[in-house]
């Protein structure tokens, strides 16, 4: 990968994103056109590996690292934040099957506080790419696990939201997308 596609210095932090992103559940998002009612959750799997070969490609584009605007992140930003949201919601996925039906807690994560501890902007691109094909294909597996009994089992995010396997593999899809919408991919 050429230099061009690596920022050569900290941009600072992105203006953090303090949305509650859970009305996604329940109506289309109005930016990237997602429509909670056309994802199933068996139809998860096959969502995130057609997303992953998208978000490949936008870390071919000479610009990756660029930031379009103050505080907003590069393509090669978002793809990092991507890979760790692959790896965040499998983790959730996993904690609410061994479960085993009883309401599960999911710890906190910080997305804003991970993209600086990481320093999503000095991500290679072809590091990245590979990471982000495993994170990918992990979830893709993770999310392929659930039985149609297992689609009503409960999680509860730290500020109080409520999802069930069904519900955050929706929300799950959402993010991907949005992101792949936000980076024009």
């Amino acid at each position: 990968m050429s230099d061009a596609r690596l920022q050569p210095t900290d941009p600072g932090p992105a203006t953090p994103d303090t949305a509650d992103w859970t009305w996604v559940l329940a109506r289309p998002c109005r930016d990237c056109g997602f429509d909670p009612e056309d994802v199933s959750a068996d139809g998860v799997p096959e969502i995130l590996l057609d997303a992953r070969t998208r978000y490949l490609r936008v870390l071919e584009r000479d610009d990756a690292g660029v930031r379009p605007a103050e505080g907003v992140w590069s393509p090669v930003e978002y793809c990092a934040h991507v890979r760790d949201v692959c790896d965040v919601m499998s983790a959730r996925l996993e904690q609410i099957l061994a479960g085993g039906g009883e309401k599960v807690q999911f710890a906190n994560w910080d997305q804003d506080a991970a993209a600086q501890e990481k320093a999503y902007w000095r991500s290679d691109p072809a590091v990245l790419r590979g990471e982000l094909e495993v994170a990918f294909d992990a979830a893709a597996a993770t999310y392929a696990r659930p039985t149609p009994s297992q689609w009503s089992w409960p999680g509860l995010r730290s500020n109080g939201s409520a999802f069930t396997v069904d519900t955050l593999g929706r929300y799950f899809v959402h993010d991907v997308l949005h992101h792949l919408w936000d980076v024009r991919g």
